[in-house]
C-alpha cells in the first residue's frame, strides 16, 4: 500500500490550462489547473506548486492576497502564501467525499487582487485500494427444484466494493464442482450481479463457495458460502404483466405516495401460484430506505425524501416469487424519473477583493464577482441576477455561466456618499418563483478632489493701533470636503519681494488653526490699512489649496497729544511772547494759540482753556479756536506784563493735553509802532528774496521758449533747402515736376507733368495716351491763372507726401512737448519758493485772524460696499 502511494506520489501530474480570458470590460483573468493526489495520505501532503503553474513570483501571492474562495462546506486544503504550495490539510477518505463518482474532483475557487485574477483549481482525489468486496450475508441458503433442467438461472446477491475502477469487483469465481457454473450480469454504476446457471440435474444437496474479486495488486477479495437443498419442483415462475415499467414522479413527494403498481401472475395452482412481491436482492440500501413495496399488491410507495438534485432517476429491480416449496423467482426492472420541483432558491456567493473604493475609481472597475448558483434544473435552475435602482453600479455578466462582475456604471463621490449598500438579488425562472438577496457593503475612499474652501472671501478685519505685539490679531477658517490627511489644512501667508512696506514680515500664522498673530504694533498715524493674501493647503496628494484676500483696516487710537504749533521759541519750548499797545479796545485779538493733534476723530478735536492767568477781567480765550482777545480795555493801574497758560486738550476717552504759555507785554502805542516796522521790514526782505527767485524762473521758462522757437524756425528752413534741391539739381531744369496733375478748363484738360514734361502741357481729347501737346505760349490769362493753382495745390500734395515732412512735424510735437513741460515745472519752482517763504509752521496759519487752530485732514476707506470718510 505505501509502495503504492509513493509510486502515485510520483507520478502525479499537473495539467496546467491557463485560459486568457482578458476583457477590459470587467479586468478579471480566467485560469484553470488540475492536479492530482492519493485518499488517505497524511495531511501536510504536496499537493501542487500554484505559484510556478501560473509563472508567479513566490512573494505575489502574499502581496496580492491569495486566497481560497469557499463555499458552504470547508476546503480540505490550504496555500501557504510564502511559497505558493498547495498542502493538504487533513485525510481524505474519497469513498466519503465522492461515494461511488468517478473521477472524484474537488473544485476550488481562488482569486489574486491588484489586478483581480480568479483562477480554477481541480484536484482529482485518487482511489486506492483500500476496501475489499464485502457480500451481504456470509451465507446463502437456495433451494432448488430436482426438476430444475440445466440452464436454470438463479440471481444471487452481489458483493459491495466502495472502491471504483479497477479496484472494485471485477469478477466472481465459484468453486469447482459440475452442476453449477457462474455468469455476471453488469447493471451499471459499477453494479456487477452474480448468477448461478445450473449445469447438471440436481440429486443431492451442494454446498459452494462464491468469491468475489477486485483487480488490485495484489487483488483483494471477499467469500459466500452458499448451501442448495434440492426440493420438488414448482414448474411455473411468475410473469409480470409489462415488458418494461417506467414512471415519473415529482421530488418532494409525500411519504406514502403511490409510484406506481407491479403486476404479476403465475399459472400453477394453490401455493405455488399465489405470488409475493418484493425487492430483488441487489438493490442498494439507499434505495430500500426511499421506496416500499407491498409484498401482496406490488404496489411502490415513498418511504423517504426524494430529491432531484440528489438523484434523477432510480432503476430498481422488483422480483416476483411464488408461494411454491421450491418458489421460482421472476425479475423485472423498474425505472422511475424524477421531475425536478422548483424547490431550491438560487444561492449567491460574494467574493469583495477590496475593503473600500477609491471615489476615482473609473466607470467599468470591478469591485466584487457574483457567483450564482440554484441546484435546480431547466427553468427552475436558471437565474437572473439584479442590482437597486438609482446607484451608480452595476452587474455585468462574466465569461463563465452564473457568474457576474459587481462593477461601477458612473462616476463616485465620496463627498455626496460614502457608503453604499448594494442589495443584490437573484431569481430563479421556475413556478413558484424563488428568490435569494445578498447585501454587499462597499465603502467608497477618498481621493483628494477638493480643495479648501475659505467661509468668507474676502475677509475683512478692524484692530485697533498699538495692539500688543505677538498676540492673536484675528483669525481665518477654511474647510475641506474630503477627510483624513486630505482635510487636514496647513495655513500660510503668502509673501512677495514686491508687498507693499514688507508689511507681510510683520504677520505670522499658526498654521493649524489659522491664527494670525502680529509681530509689531501698528501705528495709525504711519498705516491705515493693508492687504495680504492667506493660503490654504490641504495634506493630500497631490495637494490642492485655495487663497484668500484679508483686508485689515487700522482703528485709532487716543495715543497721541497735542502738538503746540504756535507760540513755539526758538528753543522749541511752547512760550511766546507779544506786544500790545496799552491803549487797545476791547475785543482786540491779542494773538492765536495753534495746535496740532495726529489722531482722527474726537481724539483730534482739540479744545483750548486757560489754565493760568494773572487777571481774569483782561483776557479771554475762544475754546474752540483758541484766539485771546482782550476783554476790557486797558488801565494804568493794569500791570504791564501777564502771563497766560492755555492748556490743550483733546477729547478722547482718556484724553491728552498739552500746554503754551504766552507773555502778553503791554507797550505805548510808539513802541508798538516800531515794533509793527520791523517786522514789516522783515516780511518786505522775504517777498525781496521770492521776487527774485520768481524773476529767476520766468526768465528761464522765456529763454527756454525763445530757444524752441529758434529750433522750429530752423528745421523749417532746412526743409525748404531740401524742396529746392530736389528739383534743382541740374542747370537747365525748366521747371517740371515728377508727378503729374489733371485739371479741365473749358474743353481742355491740363497736367502737370515730370521732369520731362512742362507745366501746362495738355492732353487733346482722341490723341495718343503717350503723346503730350504744348499749348500755346499765348495762352489767356485765365488759363495761366488756372495753371497756377494747380500747381500750388501741386506743391502742396508733394508737401503731404514727403516723408520729410513728416520729421518736421515729429520734431515740432517733439518742441512744444518740451516747451509745455518746462512751463510746467517753472509753475511747480514758483509755488515751492512761495512755499519755502514760511519758516516756520505758524507763518502757514497766521495770515487769517479768524483761523481756529485746528489742522484737518481726511482718512477714506471701504466698509463692504460703503466708502466711509473720517474727517480730521
Amino acid at each position: 500500500m505505501e509502495q503504492r502511494i509513493r509510486n502515485a506520489r510520483r507520478a502525479r501530474h499537473c495539467w496546467f490550462a491557463l485560459l486568457f480570458a482578458l476583457t477590459e470590460l470587467w479586468s478579471v483573468v480566467f485560469a484553470q489547473l488540475k492536479y492530482s493526489i492519493s485518499e488517505e495520505v497524511q495531511g501536510g501532503t504536496f499537493v501542487g506548486n500554484i505559484a510556478k503553474d501560473l509563472g508567479l513570483e513566490k512573494n505575489a501571492l502574499k502581496n496580492r492576497g491569495y486566497r481560497i474562495v469557499g463555499g458552504s462546506t470547508e476546503t480540505p486544503f490550504e496555500v501557504n502564501e510564502n511559497d505558493g504550495i498547495l498542502y493538504l490539510k487533513s485525510k481524505i477518505d474519497r469513498e466519503e467525499v465522492c461515494e461511488r463518482i468517478s473521477p472524484c474532483l474537488i473544485n476550488l475557487k481562488t482569486v489574486l487582487e491588484n489586478p483581480l485574477e480568479i483562477h480554477y483549481v481541480s484536484v482529482e482525489i485518487l482511489d486506492v485500494n483500500d476496501h475489499s468486496p464485502v457480500f451481504p450475508e456470509k451465507e446463502k441458503k437456495l433451494e432448488i427444484s430436482e426438476s430444475a433442467l440445466p440452464g436454470a438461472r438463479f440471481q444471487l446477491q452481489a458483493a459491495r466494493d466502495p472502491d471504483v475502477g479497477q479496484f472494485s469487483i471485477q469478477q466472481y469465481k465459484l468453486s469447482h464442482n459440475e452442476h453449477f457454473r457462474i455468469e455476471v450480469k453488469d447493471r451499471g454504476e459499477d453494479r456487477k450481479v452474480p448468477f448461478l446457471v445450473l449445469q447438471k440435474q440436481l440429486d443431492r444437496e451442494i454446498a459452494l463457495t462464491l468469491t468475489a474479486l477486485d483487480e488490485g495488486k495484489p487483488p483483494k477479495f471477499g467469500n459466500m458460502n452458499i448451501l442448495i437443498h434440492v426440493i420438488d419442483f414448482n414448474d411455473n415462475a411468475p410473469v409480470f404483466s409489462e415488458k418494461e415499467y417506467t414512471v415519473a414522479l415529482n421530488e418532494n413527494a409525500p411519504l406514502g405516495t403511490t409510484v406506481m403498481k407491479v403486476n404479476a401472475t403465475d399459472l400453477d395452482q394453490g401455493s405455488n401460484g399465489e405470488v409475493i412481491y418484493s425487492f430483488s436482492n441487489s438493490v442498494s440500501q439507499k434505495i430500500l430506505n426511499q421506496f416500499n413495496i407491498d409484498s401482496l399488491t406490488g404496489a411502490i410507495t415513498v418511504k423517504g425524501l426524494i430529491d432531484y438534485e440528489d438523484k434523477d432517476e432510480y432503476e430498481i429491480e422488483i422480483q416476483a416469487s411464488d408461494k411454491g416449496f421450491a418458489p421460482l423467482t421472476t425479475e423485472k426492472s423498474v425505472i422511475i424519473k424524477i421531475i425536478d420541483m422548483n424547490d431550491n432558491a438560487p444561492e449567491i456567493e460574494v467574493t469583495s477583493f477590496s475593503s473600500s473604493l477609491p471615489e476615482d475609481s473609473q466607470p467599468g472597475t470591478t469591485v466584487a464577482l457574483i457567483s450564482v448558483n440554484d441546484l435546480d434544473s431547466g427553468h427552475n435552475g436558471k437565474i437572473i441576477c439584479s442590482l437597486q435602482e438609482d446607484i451608480p453600479f452595476n452587474l455585468s455578466p462574466a465569461l463563465k455561466d452564473k457568474m457576474f462582475s459587481l462593477v461601477t456604471r458612473s462616476s463616485l463621490d465620496r463627498e455626496e456618499k460614502s457608503h453604499y449598500n448594494l442589495i443584490i438579488t437573484a431569481k430563479d425562472a421556475g413556478q413558484p418563483l424563488l428568490s435569494s438577496v445578498k447585501t454587499v457593503s462597499v465603502v467608497v475612499s477618498d481621493v483628494n478632489d477638493n480643495k479648501p474652501e475659505f467661509l468668507l472671501s474676502p475677509y475683512t478685519f478692524y484692530i485697533t493701533e498699538n495692539n500688543n505685539a505677538g498676540s492673536m490679531m484675528f483669525s481665518v477658517k477654511a474647510e475641506d470636503r474630503d477627510e483624513n490627511e486630505n482635510a487636514r489644512i496647513s495655513y500660510h501667508v503668502v509673501r512677495h519681494a514686491l508687498d507693499d512696506s514688507k508689511l507681510t514680515s510683520f504677520l505670522n500664522i499658526n498654521s493649524e488653526n489659522g491664527d494670525i498673530i502680529g509681530l509689531k504694533s501698528f501705528d495709525f498715524e504711519t498705516l491705515k490699512t493693508f492687504q495680504f493674501q492667506v493660503v490654504a493647503t490641504d495634506s493630500g496628494t497631490p495637494s490642492l489649496s485655495s487663497n484668500v484676500t484679508v483686508n485689515v483696516f487700522i482703528l485709532d487710537q487716543n495715543d497721541n497729544a497735542p502738538v503746540i504749533l504756535y507760540p513755539l521759541s526758538s528753543n522749541g519750548s511752547a512760550e511766546g511772547v507779544e506786544e500790545i499797545p496799552r491803549n487797545v479796545n476791547a475785543g482786540h485779538l491779542v494773538t492765536k494759540v495753534r495746535a496740532y493733534d495726529a489722531d482722527i476723530g474726537y481724539n483730534g478735536w482739540l479744545l483750548f482753556s486757560l489754565q493760568e492767568v494773572t487777571d481774569h477781567s483782561l483776557f479771554g480765550l475762544d475754546r474752540y479756536t483758541g484766539q485771546i482777545r482782550t476783554l476790557r480795555s486797558f488801565t494804568e493801574t493794569d500791570e504791564a506784563e501777564h502771563k497766560l497758560v492755555i492748556l490743550v486738550k483733546d477729547n478722547g476717552n482718556v484724553s491728552l493735553s498739552a500746554t503754551a504759555t504766552v507773555i502778553v507785554k503791554l507797550v505805548e502805542p510808539k513802541e508798538a509802532f516800531a515794533a509793527s516796522d520791523v517786522k514789516s521790514a522783515a516780511k518786505d526782505d522775504d517777498d525781496d528774496h521770492v521776487t527774485f527767485y520768481l524773476m529767476i524762473t520766468l526768465g528761464a521758462v522765456s529763454i527756454l521758449f525763445i530757444i524752441s522757437i529758434i529750433v522750429l524756425i530752423a528745421m523749417q528752413c532746412s526743409k525748404s533747402t531740401d524742396y529746392t534741391s530736389k528739383y534743382l539739381q541740374e542747370t537747365n531744369y525748366d521747371g517740371t515736376l515728377c508727378h503729374s496733375i489733371q485739371y479741365r478748363s473749358g474743353d481742355k484738360r491740363y497736367m502737370l507733368v515730370g521732369p520731362r514734361m512742362s507745366i501746362g502741357s495738355t492732353i487733346v481729347p482722341g490723341s495718343h495716351a503717350n503723346t503730350l501737346v504744348l499749348p500755346d505760349r499765348r495762352r489767356t490769362l485765365d488759363e495761366v491763372s488756372h495753371a497756377l493753382e494747380y500747381f500750388v495745390l501741386f506743391r502742396f500734395s508733394l508737401a503731404a507726401k514727403d516723408d520729410d515732412d513728416d520729421h518736421v512735424t515729429f520734431y515740432l510735437m517733439i518742441t512744444l512737448g518740451a516747451v509745455s513741460i518746462l512751463f510746467i515745472i517753472s509753475i511747480i519752482v514758483l509755488i515751492a519758493m512761495q512755499c519755502s517763504k514760511s519758516t516756520d509752521y505758524t507763518s502757514k496759519y497766521l495770515q487769517e485772524p479768524n483761523y481756529d487752530g485746528t489742522l484737518c485732514h481726511s482718512i477714506q476707506y471701504r466698509s463692504g460696499e460703503h466708502p466711509v470718510q473720517i474727517w480730521r
